[in-house]
């Protein structure tokens, strides 16, 4: 039994939204490290950021501190007003938890992302589902696989360097380590609820032309298949976790695992 709370919701506006706002804190929080691989870009809106950075690195070349980079809990923080974490579970057989470490979030905000490859129908999956309880079923059967450990992670590594551009990252693959470059990509550690009820949902949608080269670097998402020819090839699947109410620090994440279809 799902209870009407927990059940699928529509997507709106928001998430996208969201996930573009944090990206793009990320992004800035980052960018004296990227500024050498930027001035190979021709794109006249980072020629403002690329001046400043230059002008402040000039001045504070003496100052160690002025050049430290915000860790990623503290720039979503400083975005959201929130920041999560994972960690172990009690008792230690229910693996990892995901807990809001800072802040408050309130009714219907994305708190995390499901870090994946995407497979669509007929692709080749067995293997990597064997012993897999990382696996996400979308609505209209694509698979996605956010296990970060053995073939999972391989596919996931090699996917990402097929895609990469160069100096440029297509997709993000430091959820596979201990160091997080994206701060949401935690949601595959999220508990079914047994005895709570879910206080997050999640939603499925389709990233099109919303993410650009600066922004991509953050998506902990991938394709097994570059190379499609048909129409679902111009989309990349995502999944995030979004909040059914208020909740507030040291609040533990739980969600179904059923899909509701009405």
């Amino acid at each position: 039994y799902v209870p009407e709370n927990s059940q699928d919701k529509i997507i709106s506006e928001d998430v996208l939204e969201t996930l573009l706002k944090i990206f793009k804190a990320l992004f800035i929080n980052d960018f004296s490290r990227q500024m050498c691989i930027l001035t190979l870009l021709p794109e006249i809106k980072y020629l403002e950021l690329l001046t400043v950075e230059r002008k402040r690195s000039k001045v504070n070349s003496c100052n160690y501190q002025s050049v430290l980079v915000l860790a990623g809990r503290k720039v979503l923080f400083n975005t959201l007003g929130f920041s999560i974490t994972q960690d172990q579970s009690f008792p230690m057989s229910a693996g990892t938890r995901v807990f809001i470490t800072k802040g408050f979030v309130l009714k219907g905000m994305v708190v995390s992302m499901y870090s994946d490859t995407v497979y669509r129908k007929h692709e080749p999956f067995f293997f990597q589902s064997l012993g897999n309880s990382f696996i996400f079923r979308c609505i209209d059967s694509i698979l996605i696989d956010g296990n970060d450990k053995g073939l999972s992670r391989s596919v996931y590594r090699s996917c990402s360097r097929r895609d990469q551009l160069g100096p440029f990252q297509m997709s993000d693959v430091s959820w596979l380590t201990a160091a997080l470059q994206n701060p949401l990509a935690v949601g595959q550690y999220v508990n079914s609820c047994s005895h709570e009820t879910a206080n997050v949902c999640y939603q499925e949608f389709d990233v099109l032309g919303y993410f650009s080269v600066e922004v991509k670097q953050y998506l902990p998402n991938i394709v097994y298949n570059h190379n499609i020819e048909s129409l679902d090839a111009v989309y990349l699947r995502c999944v995030v976790l979004v909040t059914l109410r208020r909740q507030a620090r040291r609040t533990t994440f739980f969600f179904n695992y059923y899909t509701v279809v009405n």
